[in-house]
């Protein structure tokens, strides 16, 4: 059959490398793409928010199944445009996409089905956001309502830092996103990735890992989309999975299909592991970047398979099976990232990293220019290695890195370093 999927970042890479093995799969197009994707697949210049000519687009190319990437064009409704136009889909409608689109309708549907969550407060004033800030103390977590690729989040340790933050949403850091703030308690524990397919009816344990979302070693600086990943997360144990899937994602696909907004496609739940078990952090509506990266290529079941099954909303139930491998990424960014990125910088050495065994590199903001690759993007690229111990992925991936002569991009050097540290006991 034939596959359209939808993006340009370093997930979408990893999601093109997966689908490509599918015996099921004819012919795989991409738009936009990238140099990585181009691989794998054939791009198409199409824009994902003119529905109608990613309509036209599938119905010329004959196209069984849109696989829709990033969080945009699912909360810009592209999912609806296509089933009215009779084309299936892989990801949630407009409404069910909301679980992303908006902080603030996640944390009341917590409250509303018992689904543990920290307490919060909802604000579309700055005056009343600040007075809350002021009586609860610090620490305390700001996060814009809306999206704000990764960085719409402020974990404040003092109350300046709050203060600060509560002021550059209302003044327009992030546009109309940050109109609304969410502050809520902050938690202690440790953060882990949860992703579960879901059908409308059903959800499915899929697999986890632990994203960095702090620019610098040892989880300092601000919040970005994320500078690594590993998988799987050991702290994330059966009996917690069996937890979060009974009193978090389960009651949320109850409350979805008590609104209307039946959920299909991957659900992510970004999780904080406290003294009183699993809390819900936020949710996404799509494969996360770079957890895709990491757990993907552990994925022994067909991925494509498992996507049409739950867009068709018949999932039979089996969770996918995965290698005992571990794997980690290294996300490699521009200077200047989560600020405004030195871009145009030639990449070289690639083939040298890709030529290591057990090693992937996936493209995330890259461009070609003839021959050229060149940053185009603030996170750029991702290492991904497998190994039998997350020790020994992190290693191999490091040794990948530095082979790379890229001088305009830099990367965490600890990743995994929480899990490394379990391992050495």
């Amino acid at each position: 059959m034939n596959v359209l999927l939808i993006g340009s970042g370093g997930r979408e890479c990893a999601i093109a490398n997966a689908l490509a093995k599918s015996p099921l799969l004819t012919r795989l197009y991409v738009a936009p793409g990238n140099p990585g994707t181009a691989r794998v697949a054939e791009t198409v210049d199409l824009d994902a928010g003119d529905h109608g000519a990613v309509s036209r687009f599938c119905k010329d190319m004959g196209i069984a199944l849109v696989v829709v990437g990033p969080e945009q064009p699912l909360i810009g409704g592209l999912v609806d445009a296509l089933t009215r136009a009779g084309v299936l889909a892989f990801g949630p409608t407009q409404a069910a996409a909301q679980l992303e689109g908006s902080k603030g309708f996640t944390k009341d549907l917590c409250r509303d089905y018992g689904i543990p969550t920290a307490a919060y407060e909802r604000f579309s004033d700055k005056d009343r956001a600040l007075a809350y800030v002021r009586a609860k103390g610090a620490p305390i977590v700001v996060k814009a309502d809306g999206l704000a690729a990764g960085k719409g989040v402020v974990v404040a340790m003092t109350l300046e830092e709050a203060t600060r933050a509560v002021e550059a949403m209302f003044a327009g850091l992030f546009g109309q996103s940050g109109a609304e703030v969410v502050v809520e308690a902050f938690l202690e524990g440790e953060e882990a990735s949860f992703f579960a397919i879901c059908d409308g009816a059903r959800a499915v344990p899929f697999a986890t890992a632990q994203d960095h979302k702090r620019v610098g070693d040892g989880d300092t600086g601000p919040n970005t989309g994320g500078m690594g990943a590993y998988s799987p997360a050991s702290v994330v144990t059966p009996e917690i999975e069996r937890r979060v899937m009974a009193e978090i994602i389960e009651p949320t696909m109850r409350a979805m299909r008590d609104k209307g907004a039946p959920f299909k496609g991957v659900l992510y739940a970004g999780l904080m592991l406290t003294a009183q078990g699993p809390q819900l952090i936020e949710y996404n509506n799509r494969f996360g970047d770079p957890e895709a990266q990491v757990i993907l290529p552990r994925l022994e079941d067909d991925l494509l398979a498992i996507m049409l099954a739950a867009a068709r909303g018949a999932l039979d139930g089996a969770r996918p099976r995965f290698s005992d491998a571990k794997a980690l990424t290294v996300v490699l960014a521009a200077k200047g990232y989560p600020g405004t990125p030195l871009t145009g910088s030639e990449i070289r050495g690639l083939a040298n990293a890709e030529a290591m065994a057990d090693v992937i590199v996936t493209h995330a903001g890259t461009r070609l220019e003839g021959s050229r690759l060149l940053a185009a993007g603030g996170r750029v690229l991702n290492v991904t290695a497998l190994a039998p111990s997350v020790a020994g992925a992190q290693a191999k991936a490091y040794a990948a890195v530095d082979v790379i002569d890229w001088p305009g991009g830099f990367c965490r050097r600890d990743i995994g370093w929480r899990e490394v540290a379990r391992e050495r006991g």
